[in-house]
């Protein structure tokens, strides 16, 4: 039977190096009080023994637990993961902080935490004293959660905010902020339109929880005034779910004067706006165009293919996390807020209106 090859542990290279644990951790640790002849000495054992650091390796120097916590809206996650829809925002997200945090040494954990959840602080604390995090990147809508906030700051853990970038409205520390440009999206995304001709182009929103749901709609309000084109009646809120962006374009196209052209705030509601449309005897784009937000792999497969607002979302976290970890490292206030833009992905959805 063949033997087990032992792991190779913290122990085994500092033995080899001839130093002390501490010294292996401050070099695994790339702190600056380590001569360089003691660093190559002890990086060289690392690499003839194959060693991969812990993160209980690291924590040795008492200084980081090396975790980052990444919180998400609990319920809508589950709901979509229970249909077996999955969820692009969550996918994108774990791919660009984990990656980035692979890279500067640290480990990213998920959690979940419902925004209106009576036990907030209960369960929230319990996670951050079991874990230790260094920092927490935070989504919409706890991003703008002034009581998640609090309960950061009461636990003294840094956080980085996706999607705040107005002026604050509560008492705590800023943090770092990063945001997509869902204003800059929804102007490119109606230019779009009106260039094709459109001049009644209706929008279905998100929710007011949201406050990037807001920014999207000044975008789309902005761009329609600057064409001195009307936006009365041509504006419906959703909640991102599909049965919502299904009853607002209904209401919609049932309209005396309905639009020639939508935009949905996200992938859901904007597959919703094609079933409704053509539920109403509609061709897309003949008699319909149609932009959505998100860009998520299922709408290049739709018919037709989905013109679509695609949103940097791993770009976006992992800009987060870089930017917690060296405001941290540097022991520097965070910088002022990052805004990286969107682009538009243009499909057979869009299309001159048919007279």
């Amino acid at each position: 039977m063949a033997r087990r090859r032992l792991a190779v542990t913290i122990k085994h290279v500092a033995a080899d190096a001839q130093v002390s644990l501490q010294t292996v951790s401050r070099v695994i640790n790339n702190e600056p009080n380590v001569r360089p002849e003691m660093r190559e000495r002890v990086q060289a054992s690392i690499d003839r023994l194959g060693y991969v650091p812990s993160i209980a390796a690291q924590r040795m120097s008492g200084s980081r637990s090396y975790l980052i916590l990444a919180l998400n809206d609990r319920e809508r996650t589950i709901a979509d993961w229970r249909a077996r829809q999955g969820t692009d925002w969550v996918d994108q997200m774990l791919l660009g902080g984990m990656l980035e945090c692979a890279e500067h040494g640290y480990r990213l954990i998920f959690e979940l935490v419902d925004t209106h959840e009576d036990h907030l602080e209960r369960e929230l604390g319990a996670a951050l004293a079991a874990l230790q995090p260094d920092g927490a990147i935070l989504t919409p809508p706890h991003s703008d959660n002034q009581e998640i906030l609090r309960i950061l700051a009461r636990h003294h853990v840094p956080y980085a905010r996706i999607g705040a970038l107005g002026e604050e409205d509560g008492p705590c520390p800023p943090g770092v902020r990063v945001s997509m440009d869902d204003e800059g999206a929804a102007r490119l995304a109606t230019r779009h339109l009106l260039a094709l001709g459109h001049r009644r182009i209706g929008f279905i929103a998100g929710p007011a929880e949201y406050r990037l749901a807001g920014w999207r709609v000044a975008g789309w309000r902005a761009e329609m005034t600057a064409a001195d084109l009307p936006c009365d009646g041509l504006l419906e809120a959703g909640d991102f779910s599909y049965a919502s962006g299904a009853r607002a374009a209904r209401a919609l196209l049932d309209r005396e004067t309905p639009p020639t052209a939508i935009i949905a705030s996200n992938d859901q509601m904007a597959l919703a706006t094609i079933e409704a449309a053509r539920d109403a005897g509609m061709d897309i784009p003949r008699d319909l165009s149609v932009v959505s937000f998100d860009n998520t792999p299922l709408v290049r497969f739709t018919t037709p293919p989905l013109t679509a607002v695609d949103q940097p979302i791993a770009q976006t976290t992992a800009t987060a996390v870089r930017l917690l970890i060296q405001a941290q490292r540097d022991g520097a206030p965070p910088p002022p807020p990052v805004l990286l833009p969107m682009s538009l992905v243009e499909r057979g959805s869009t299309a001159p209106p048919h007279d």
